[in-house]
């Protein structure tokens, strides 16, 4: 059945691009609503509604923006990814800024956010998207793909020049359990090299090494190191299943990615949604016990430059 939160749950924090103080209250919301994003204190004191689908993403450089009307909300993918990985369907996001705050870089947050409150099944079903046949889109020299599965599965590879980087695998079915335990506490990444590019295209003006991994060319900056040793693909992983929460409903299938990213993930998305044979929508789906991360290498070939996730 479908879900909701318990009660409202709010969060404050910095927007990692914008530098700005940001709140966001977390609302329930009835059946068959979905996820919402309302935008307030907007110059024209209206209240501005952006849903959380694919159609309605309008940027997707170093982050996944949403927006519609003239208003927009970026950096969504934590959020979603928690509301996905512990089945919600049903919110309505207030924030009061141009993104929803970074946190500490990672989930972690959204997910105690719920936590605190707790979640509420409602009187409908829930649907899901299962995935009927391989739909793959090619961009630069990487990919994305869904294949068919019996069950929640990504398969995300990495391939960065920086050697603390390098290659990295991870592969797991995914639920809620999985999501706590490996992906959740996994932080948003970047190169020291980059950073005053960043800045003078108004980006990351407000990261810091208390939301995110900042790597130099021979060390990880932050004084704590990393919370995993392959951090990096964990938070791309994160990342993949947030951006592809924007579905509107849960995919059956596995997805398998390498050297992607948000605009490899939403274009994935949308040729799958587009492909009316590629998918069906069920309900009752069988379920399959989530297995442990299966890291192994060969999804793809060849290296390239620094990236902001």
């Amino acid at each position: 059945m479908q879900t909701t939160l318990r009660q409202p749950t709010g969060l404050s924090g910095i927007g990692v691009h914008s530098g700005q103080a940001v709140s966001v209250t977390l609302n329930p919301a009835e059946a068959n609503s979905g996820i919402c994003f309302q935008r307030t204190g907007q110059d024209d004191s209206r209240r501005h509604v952006v849903a959380a689908d694919y159609r309605q993403v309008s940027g997707t450089k170093c982050c996944t923006t949403l927006g519609v009307n003239g208003a927009s909300v970026a950096v969504v993918e934590h959020l979603m990814a928690a509301f996905s990985a512990l089945e919600i369907d049903n919110v309505m996001v207030e924030v009061d800024g141009p993104e929803i705050p970074v946190m500490d870089g990672s989930a972690d947050a959204f997910i105690d956010a719920v936590d605190r409150v707790g979640v509420s099944t409602l009187a409908a079903p829930r649907r899901y998207i299962k995935v009927k046949k391989s739909v793959r889109v090619d961009v630069d020299t990487g990919f994305g793909e869904f294949r068919p599965y019996d069950g929640t599965r990504v398969e995300i590879e990495i391939d960065f020049a920086n050697q603390l980087v390098g290659r990295q695998t991870y592969a797991a079915d995914i639920d809620g359990e999985q999501f706590r335990k490996e992906l959740a506490r996994a932080r948003t990444f970047g190169f020291l090299a980059d950073v005053e590019g960043l800045w003078a295209r108004g980006l990351a003006l407000g990261a810091s090494l208390d939301n995110a991994v900042v790597v130099a060319e021979d060390r990880v900056v932050n004084p704590e190191g990393l919370r995993f040793t392959d951090e990096f693909v964990r938070h791309k992983a994160l990342d993949a299943i947030g951006d592809l929460a924007l579905a509107g409903a849960p995919i059956l299938g596995c997805y398998r990615s390498f050297k992607g990213g948000h605009h490899v993930n939403v274009q994935a998305l949308g040729a799958l949604l587009s492909d009316e044979s590629a998918f069906e929508m069920v309900e009752m789906p069988v379920r399959r016990e989530a297995g442990h991360a299966d890291l192994t290498a060969g999804l793809g070939v060849a290296a390239f430059g620094p990236d902001v996730s």
